[in-house]
């Protein structure tokens, strides 16, 4: 490693340490894209690793308390000092990464870029490991990496890059854990993901879907967790929605949807929306991205799906390639955590989701302060009765993980929230007959699903949607549309 380094670092220029002849033109448009991920650095202790000539130093330094900036050549740890060191709240250290040590809660923020790439298995795990134990509690872990193959144009005799998959990456991350003690008290940590996302740049400039970067936050970890899962995404990727689940739901709701009704309810709910050529649309919970798709090519509007689910976001990425959709954009995000500016959206959206959102108050503040003036909501989510749940639709939600609120209790909520002119509706005897329609149709390709997919598979979709028929009969399921038409009122924080 040393030696590739050495013959890549001879003049410590931005294109030999981004390996790539358009290392100008590149950092010109992906440094701002980068940095507008960051959580707030105000009043921030960073520690940078792999910080080479300083190309991200700088701008961490103009707000961040203190920044340490390491990298292990020297020649780029010295231009970096050349360059930065007439801000005086930055220390500059040479230095292997796998070799670090610093007191435990030292930093607020760690940010990496092009770093972890360089370090085995072995290494990344225990560094992962370190950086849990070098962060507080709450603190974020900013990486971006090169994947799956090779990006910079750059000739390399020797290449000692490991290119991991972006699964890889996430996977390792969030099964790390790091336990501390406090007396006799022992608590363990681990890492959430907040977001996971293409670095768009690279799309734009070079066809490039490998430059993938991540946030992620620090946080306590439950020891008794869901169905055996340390993260809810991992319970969302490995039981509730897994590949070929995905893609099974699919062949039964249409192309690019997984929700009830696919396009024929997307169109409906979509229209009441009036949209407009220019408009901004965040979707929470997108799934494969059918929606988004349809809101780009009717009305011309920019959408950013979110879906906490790498599987969805994996299979809409891939679809968004073959559609060549510049105004459609996905990434894996926990919409609980991802911070957007005030008035970023015209609309939010979403479809069958928010469901899994215990603080459902707390999230609609949110997309309160994302949209713009006058900007739009239109949420369709599982809620349930008024009278006491059957044993049956007990334990139907504890398995799915699910916290559901009447269609009343829903609306109250958006009011609370901020929102005015609140539509509330059930929409249960539309959701009951959208899939009396759908088992109709699932019936006449049955042949053609089971040679696709399995008898099995077949079953555990029309066994599951008959059991909805009969949650909605009993009263104990049901199903809301609400849509918020004005944003006039002032949140009651």
């Amino acid at each position: 490693m040393t030696e590739f380094w050495k013959e890549h670092s001879r003049q410590a220029t931005v294109e030999e340490m981004m390996l790539d002849s358009h290392a100008q033109e590149l950092t010109q448009h992906e440094l701002p894209e980068i940095l507008s991920l960051l959580p707030s650095l105000s009043g921030q202790r960073v520690l940078e690793l792999g910080a080479g000539i300083g190309r991200f130093t700088s701008h961490l330094l103009t707000q961040a308390s203190h920044v340490t900036a390491v990298d292990f050549m020297e020649s780029f740890v010295e231009k970096n000092r050349q360059d930065n060191s007439h801000h005086g709240n930055a220390s500059f250290l040479q230095a292997d990464v796998t070799k670090l040590d610093f007191p435990k809660n030292s930093y607020d923020i760690i940010f990496s870029n092009w770093l972890l790439m360089y370090l085995s298995d072995v290494e990344l795990r225990s560094l992962t490991e370190k950086m849990l134990g070098w962060l507080r509690p709450g603190g974020y872990l900013f990486f971006r990496e090169s994947c799956n193959h090779q990006s910079g144009d750059c000739k390399r005799t020797f290449n000692p890059t490991h290119y991991r998959s972006s699964a890889n990456y996430s996977h390792l991350m969030t099964t790390t854990l790091w336990e501390e003690s406090e007396g006799a008290e022992k608590q363990v940590f681990g890492f959430d993901i907040v977001l996971n996302k293409i670095v768009q740049t690279y799309i734009k400039m070079k066809n490039n879907q490998n430059q993938v970067c991540w946030l992620l936050e620090k946080v306590g970890r439950d020891t008794a967790c869901q169905e055996g899962f340390r993260t809810f995404q991992q319970f969302l990727d490995n039981q509730q929605y897994t590949r070929n689940g995905i893609l099974r739901y699919e062949k039964m709701f249409g192309a690019g949807y997984v929700s009830t009704g696919g396009p024929s309810t997307t169109k409906e709910f979509v229209d009441l929306l009036n949209l407009k050529p220019g408009m901004k649309v965040l979707d929470v919970g997108c799934g494969i991205g059918g929606g988004n798709f349809y809101m780009a090519k009717a009305f011309g509007v920019e959408v950013l799906g979110l879906d906490l689910s790498a599987n969805m976001v994996d299979i809409a990425t891939e679809r968004a390639m073959e559609e060549k959709l510049p105004l459609v954009h996905f990434e894996v995000a926990d919409a609980t955590k991802r911070e957007f500016p005030e008035g970023s959206f015209d609309v939010v959206y979403s479809r069958d989701t928010i469901l899994h959102i215990d603080d459902k108050l707390a999230l609609f503040k949110r997309f309160h302060s994302w949209l713009k003036p006058d900007g739009q909501v239109l949420i369709t989510d599982y809620c349930c009765g008024e009278k006491l749940w059957t044993p049956q639709f007990q334990e139907y939600v504890k398995q799915r993980g699910y916290i559901l609120y009447t269609p009343p209790q829903y609306g109250k909520f958006l009011q609370q929230a901020g929102f005015s002119n609140v539509r509330a509706e059930d929409r249960t005897a539309q959701f009951m007959q959208v899939i009396q329609t759908e088992l109709e149709r699932a019936a006449a390709m049955k042949d053609e699903f089971i040679k696709e997919f399995s008898e099995e598979d077949y079953l555990a979709i029309v066994n599951g949607w008959s059991d909805k028929l009969k949650r909605c009969n009993t009263g104990d399921q049901r199903w809301g549309l609400f849509h918020p038409v004005t944003l006039h009122c002032v949140p009651n924080f």
